[in-house]
C-alpha cells in the first residue's frame, strides 16, 4: 500500500469508527471518501466570513450538486485540513497565532485578520489569478504585508503526475522574484 492509499483508508477508518456516512465524488459512483453531509467533515461550523470568502474563490470546495460531492466533503481534502487548523482563529487574535507558526516574534501585535481563497495577483501576463487557502494579513504600516498558507494533505502521495511549476512563472515575471533569490533558485529545480 502507498503513502496515498494510507492516507485514504485511515480518513475512510476514522469515519466509519464516528459513524459518518460516506459517498462517492459522483454521489453513488467513485469510491466512498466523501462525506454525505459536509458538516460531518468539519471540526465546528464554518464562521460565516469563511464561508462567504471560500464561496468567491474559484475551486469550488463548499458546492455539491446531485450528481457530484462538495470538494471538501472528501476525507482527504487539504481544504477541510485548512479550515479545520485556521477557521477557529477568525475572531481569536491572530498575532497569537502568527507567533504560534513562527512568522513572528511573540510580542509582535503586526498580524491583524486571517482570510481563506484569497486572490493574489502576479501579473497581467497570467489569465488567472491564484486563491491562496489561508492568508493572514499584518497590520498595513507593517514591512511584511501577509503570509500565504498553501495546504497540501495527500496530494504529494498521490500517483497523479506534476509537470512542476510552469516556465512562465520563472520567465515571464522576473520583478516578483526580485526580494526573494534564495525561494528563485528553489523554484527553478521544480
Amino acid at each position: 500500500m502507498n503513502a496515498y492509499e494510507f492516507i485514504l483508508a485511515k480518513q475512510i477508518a476514522w469515519a466509519r469508527r464516528n459513524q459518518i456516512a460516506l459517498q462517492g465524488s459522483a454521489i453513488d459512483r467513485g469510491r466512498e471518501a466523501y462525506t454525505t453531509v459536509l458538516q460531518d467533515n468539519l471540526f465546528q461550523d464554518l464562521h460565516p466570513d469563511t464561508k462567504a470568502e471560500i464561496e468567491k474563490g474559484d475551486g469550488g470546495e463548499l458546492t455539491g450538486n446531485a450528481t457530484k460531492a462538495a470538494k471538501m466533503s472528501a476525507v482527504h481534502s487539504s481544504s477541510a485540513i485548512g479550515v479545520n487548523v485556521f477557521d477557529y482563529w477568525k475572531d481569536k487574535t491572530i498575532s497569537e497565532l502568527a507567533y504560534l507558526l513562527g512568522l513572528c516574534s511573540k510580542d509582535n501585535q503586526s498580524a491583524q485578520e486571517i482570510h481563506f481563497e484569497q486572490k493574489f495577483k502576479i501579473s497581467s501576463k497570467f489569465s488567472f489569478d491564484p486563491n491562496i487557502d489561508v492568508v493572514i494579513q499584518n497590520d498595513p504600516e507593517s514591512k511584511i504585508k501577509a503570509f500565504g498558507i498553501e495546504c497540501k494533505f495527500s496530494e504529494a502521495y498521490g500517483s497523479r503526475k506534476h509537470p512542476g511549476l510552469k516556465e512562465a512563472y520563472l520567465t515571464d515575471i522576473p520583478e516578483q522574484w526580485t526580494d526573494i533569490p534564495t525561494l528563485f533558485e528553489f523554484a527553478k529545480t521544480i
